[in-house]
């Protein structure tokens, strides 16, 4: 597979689930850079925006698996990653899995259940398998986990902790439909689900070789520097009580590389990193309590912060690029 390969899988699976949503390439772009560059995504927005239909589409288009967990304040951390029990025909323990076990894991309102289930996620997106029982079962690939939760609701629930948020490569905002997109949806489900005739573009090989490929697009040290003073600016604002990690920093890099691809590029420039910062980096800051009355405060932070680094000139991006 080459890098043009890589970028006409994403269309084809970009088209292919926007035959069920409507409009919101933006999302269903952030969506396939995540997959490709084997990360999670979470979803914040309210009900009924067609969070479980868009995660479906993408599982369908890649003839992956697809589950999904409602998640509540009783759900266990078994009821998630799987439990050992006795099988009395057999006479001995046997593995159970979980829904984990999956290609595309919808975690569906992540914030409700307890600090206890949510961490039980953590080795499981890190590390791609689960320990129990002293026993370690590792995770089919591609696996992706979209969680999503409600940002309007706050009774019932138990916020994320900033170790978690950060194992999210972005946090994505899907909003409200346009006037015209509104009609297009009524008239697109007004015969049924389309969900229901969606077809497969892409298989499971193919996407287990774009996410081991994307990382040789040519990224220049002035541009990897201008990544490392943007974090090192959120870290240093007076705003900000906690800046971005060095987690956060290889998320946004290998986001940005998977970017350049869908542009049809085998090298990074600077805008590739000004459409992700955002969705990369915004749930990674911590920011003190006046400014957290400001919603979206944080994207106005990273605006600012952009707003007073130099630009590397694009001659010295692209030394190097065969």
């Amino acid at each position: 597979m080459e890098i043009t390969d890589i970028q006409s899988l994403a269309i084809r699976i970009k088209k292919n689930v926007q035959t069920v949503i409507i409009g919101k390439e933006m999302v269903i772009d952030q969506l396939v850079i995540a997959l490709l560059s084997s990360s999670h995504v979470l979803l914040d927005d309210v009900p009924g925006m067609g969070k479980t239909i868009l995660a479906n589409s993408l599982s369908q288009s890649i003839s992956g698996k697809f589950k999904r967990i409602q998640f509540t304040p009783d759900l266990l951390p078994s009821d998630v990653t799987g439990i050992h029990f006795f099988n009395q025909k057999q006479g001995e323990f046997e593995f159970r899995e979980g829904p984990i076990f999956t290609n595309i894991l919808l975690a569906d309102e992540i914030n409700r259940a307890t600090p206890r289930t949510q961490s039980s996620l953590l080795e499981c997106m890190e590390e791609r398998q689960v320990s129990i029982d002293g026993e370690t079962h590792s995770l089919t690939k591609p696996f992706m986990v979209i969680a999503t939760q409600n940002p309007v609701e706050s009774q019932g629930t138990f916020p994320l902790p900033e170790a978690q948020l950060d194992r999210f490569l972005m946090k994505i905002e899907m909003g409200y439909p346009s006037k015209e997109e509104g009609i297009a949806i009524l008239k697109r489900f007004k015969q049924g689900n389309p969900l229901e005739g969606i077809k497969a573009v892409a298989s499971q090989e193919e996407i287990r070789a774009a996410q081991d490929l994307y990382s040789s697009v040519h990224v220049s040290d002035d541009l990897l520097d201008y990544i490392i003073q943007i974090v090192e600016a959120t870290r240093n604002h007076e705003e900000i009580e906690l800046g971005v990690s060095p987690r956060g920093s290889q998320a946004l890099l290998k986001a940005v590389q998977v970017h350049a691809i869908l542009q049809g590029r085998s090298f990074v420039l600077p805008d590739d990193i000004k459409a992700l910062i955002k969705p990369v980096l915004a749930h990674r800051l911590v920011i003190d309590q006046m400014s957290q009355l400001k919603q979206g405060y944080e994207h106005e932070l990273l605006d600012e912060i952009i707003k007073h680094i130099p630009v590397p000139s694009e001659e010295e991006l692209l030394k190097g690029v065969k």
